[in-house]
C-alpha cells in the first residue's frame, strides 16, 4: 500500500508519515517513509519548482514508490503534490487498490506558525517563487481516503485514524 500524504508545507505530512512508519515497523510490517525534502535532494536535485519540474519530480517519486510496493513494502510518501493531476497520475501508476490519499488539511495560518525554516516568510517577501499556498496554487483533494487536520489532533490521534481506515480496507494491523 502507498500512503500518499498531501498538504501544505508545515501541515504535518512528514511527521505523521514518519510516525506511521515507526508504528508499522513496531507491528512487524516492512515500511519506508519517503520525505519530499530528502527525495528532492537525492532524486531530483536537477529540478526546480515550476509546474513542469514538480510534475517530473513526482513522476520519479511515483516510480520509486511503485518499485518499493513491488518489493512488498508499505510506502509512506509525504509530498505537497499541489495538483490533483499529479496525485491522480501516481494513483494510476501504482493502481487504485494500492493507493491511499491522505489529505493533511491544516489551515495555512497554522502551517505558517510552524514554519521553522522561514519558507513562508521568504515566499511572502518574494524571495521564493512558486511557493505552494503563497504564490502557487494548492488544489485540495475532493475525495481523499482520509482527511487529517493537525491543528486539532496530535500525532497519536492521526495514527489511530489512519490505522482505523486501513483496517476497514482490509489491511491487517
Amino acid at each position: 500500500m502507498l500512503l500518499w500524504f498531501t498538504g501544505l508545507s508545515g501541515s504535518g505530512k512528514s511527521t505523521i508519515a514518519d510516525a506511521m512508519e515507526a508504528e508499522c515497523l513496531r507491528l512487524g510490517i516492512h515500511a519506508v517513509s519517503l520525505d519530499g525534502d530528502a527525495m528532492r535532494m537525492r532524486l531530483s536535485a536537477d529540478l526546480g519548482f515550476t509546474e513542469t519540474d514538480r510534475d517530473e519530480h513526482l513522476r520519479r517519486v511515483g516510480e520509486v514508490a511503485n518499485l518499493m510496493l513491488d518489493a512488498g513494502l508499505v510506502v509512506l510518501a509525504a509530498f505537497v503534490s499541489p495538483l490533483k493531476s499529479q496525485r491522480l497520475r501516481i494513483r494510476e501508476l501504482v493502481g487504485e487498490n494500492r493507493f491511499m490519499e491522505i489529505y493533511v488539511n491544516t489551515p495555512l495560518e497554522v502551517c505558517e506558525q510552524r514554519d521553522i525554516k522561514g519558507l513562508y516568510k521568504k515566499a511572502r517577501a518574494g524571495e521564493i517563487a512558486h511557493f505552494t499556498g503563497v504564490s502557487a496554487t494548492y488544489e485540495a483533494p475532493e475525495f481523499p481516503d482520509v482527511t487529517l487536520d493537525t491543528s486539532g489532533m496530535n500525532v497519536d490521534q492521526a495514527i489511530e485514524a489512519l490505522k482505523f481506515v486501513l483496517r476497514i480496507r482490509g489491511f491487517q494491523l
